[in-house]
């Protein structure tokens, strides 16, 4: 470990190791040492998902199972995604900080969405799964995401069949990557379309690391309801907690995740854990994050 100190915030480097089903991930982490908030931890974590990604998308390739996603193909841009609470928080900040022209373009497309959903009476199940006190299986979110699937509507960051955002796209759009032929994603409802397994869902991991945060129930936020959301829980956005303190919580949702068998039941004791974070030390938080 060495701690590096910037001129705005300081931070320590971390080595983060962890033993994936796609293989070995291990990647350099800066850990802001200050308090902040929930989002400061999001890039950490999609670095750790995408090169568990990458593992597995060469896997696939060697085995002759390609991944057929490229730059232009924008169908599965029309599906509903779901957002854990930290990444609501992030992609309003996101927006926040775009030109003033693209912010107007982005909210008058969310506001049209709005108005789609509500004459197709979608709208008000989807704010009903946000505030949610339970989480919500596949079998129970199976007819909302047919029912807005069937709409075609397309998300309201795509500008030109490209997403705006790229690079600070959701999880759920990161993850999902397909080894069919492209014209199958036409139509998901009817064409059997096979999707690459994501070795640690970011999302997931999030959601729980929010639960845990706040004592409440981990829970979706579907996307068009995002500003909606974060509107009626501000005050959990301004809230902070010690850097370091959020790395650790996060890398036990990831083995907690990692050490999960089909039915959710936990196949490793902690002393297996196949995560590492060199440098971190426990004493320096206690369970809040407070030194």
């Amino acid at each position: 470990m060495r701690n590096v100190v910037s001129a705005t915030r300081p931070t320590e480097q971390y080595e983060i190791s962890i033993q994936t089903a796609a293989g070995h991930v291990t990647t350099m982490v800066d850990v802001p040492t200050a308090f902040v908030p929930v989002t400061a931890i999001i890039p950490l974590l999609r670095r750790l998902g995408e090169e568990a990604q990458r593992l597995e998308t060469t896997r696939s390739a060697e085995e002759g199972r390609c991944c057929s996603c490229t730059k232009g193909c924008a169908a599965c841009c029309r599906m509903l995604v779901p957002l854990s609470p930290p990444e609501a928080f992030r992609l309003m900040e996101v927006i926040r900080l775009l030109p003033i022209e693209q912010q107007d373009r982005i909210v008058a497309r969310l506001e049209q969405s709005k108005s789609l959903l509500r004459s197709h009476g979608i709208w008000q199940r989807l704010l009903d799964v946000g505030a949610s006190e339970r989480p919500l299986n596949d079998d129970e979110l199976a007819p909302l995401n047919e029912a807005y699937y069937s709409l075609r509507m397309p998300c309201p960051f795509l500008e030109d069949e490209t997403c705006s955002i790229y690079n600070e796209r959701p999880s759920a759009c990161r993850e999902l990557l397909v080894t069919s032929p492209p014209d199958y994603c036409q139509d998901m409802a009817n064409n059997p379309v096979d999707a690459l397994p994501a070795p640690i869902r970011v999302s997931t991991v999030l959601g729980l690391l929010w639960g845990e945060l706040t004592g409440t129930p981990p829970r979706m936020i579907p996307l068009p309801i995002l500003r909606d959301w974060v509107e009626h829980h501000r005050p959990d956005r301004e809230r902070t907690w010690q850097g370091v303190f959020l790395l650790e919580a996060a890398l036990d949702k990831i083995w907690r995740f990692l050490s999960q068998d089909r039915n959710g039941a936990p196949t490793e004791s902690p002393q297996d854990r196949p995560i590492r974070a060199s440098g971190v030390q426990q004493e320096f938080v206690d369970k809040n994050g407070r030194t």
